[in-house]
């Protein structure tokens, strides 16, 4: 009880970073010059640009994360609903302190950055960064991945991925048409950037039990020179074919999928592979962002 008590308050702990993070990047680098992201947290600064300019709000301080928390409560209705206590306690979480760092960091009166490119792209790895912690310590920033996960749920042919487009395209074209298309154009390279970064973060620490099958008896030492991953391997006869194998068993991260894919292409494409996602590591594994 007191150990899954350390666990999740280090998750909470992770998603507050996580928040912090993606809210620092927003608001110190994207905001100033202009841009906009992705989701609700997109829609609701699109809204507080076009109140600005009919409100006389305080300079600095910036209402798009009391408006992400008014468009995700019914999202946050549908999480409860659909998906369980944990991750509806996660995301309530960091909804509400992502409202929280959106209305305490200030929006710098002159761009810290003036370059466009040069902001999307430190903007982006912060932002990413903080969406990846927060993934990986089993959070949700609501909005769009609410209404993935629920379309994908219903929906085969749909994925969150899927989803995420469809809604950051719809908001980018609207972006185009309201401001100006450079507005539109650097505000996805911003988005693009944000997702590289978030899926380094987030993959690394997704876990893969790999299994491989092969005639090579010396294909354990390419993973253990190349990954740097322990192996265990034994000698097998084949059922049918009543021949020798040989079976490798290895735990990577999934962001290693692709050197290992194209490892065993180089070294023997005949290889039987069976790769199984998320399983529960103890002991002696190395963990790396």
């Amino acid at each position: 009880m007191q150990q899954n008590f350390h666990r999740e308050s280090v998750n909470y702990f992770w998603i507050t970073i996580g928040s912090l993070l993606f809210c620092a990047g927003l608001n110190l680098f994207i905001v100033p010059v202009g841009l906009y992201n992705g989701g609700t947290v997109g829609i609701s600064q699109i809204i507080r640009t076009l109140l600005q300019s009919r409100l006389a709000l305080p300079a600095g301080f910036d209402i798009a994360g009391i408006l992400n928390l008014i468009l995700n409560i019914p999202l946050l209705a549908l999480a409860f609903l659909q998906f369980g206590r944990p991750l509806f306690l996660k995301t309530v979480y960091s909804v509400l302190t992502q409202t929280a760092f959106f209305s305490l960091i200030a929006i710098p009166s002159v761009p810290i950055l003036s370059d466009r490119l040069t902001a999307c792209i430190i903007g982006g790895l912060l932002a990413g960064a903080g969406v990846g912690l927060t993934l990986r310590a089993g959070g949700s920033g609501g909005g769009n991945d609410i209404i993935g996960l629920y379309m994908a749920k219903k929906y085969e042919s749909f994925s969150v991925g899927r989803m995420t487009l469809i809604i950051n395209g719809i908001i980018y074209l609207i972006c185009a048409m309201l401001f100006e298309l450079p507005t539109a154009l650097y505000s996805i390279i911003y988005s693009a950037v944000c997702a590289l970064v978030t899926d380094h973060v987030h993959l690394q620490n997704i876990n893969m039990n790999v299994q491989i099958f092969t005639k090579d008896p010396e294909l354990y030492h390419v993973i253990l020179q190349k990954l740097g991953r322990g192996v265990t391997y034994w000698k097998a006869v084949g059922g049918y074919t009543e021949t020798d194998t040989y079976v490798i068993i290895t735990i990577i991260s999934k962001y290693e999928i692709a050197p290992l894919r194209q490892m065993l292409l180089e070294k023997d494409p005949h290889a039987f592979v069976i790769m199984s996602e998320g399983p529960e590591i103890f002991g002696n594994f190395e963990k790396r962002l």
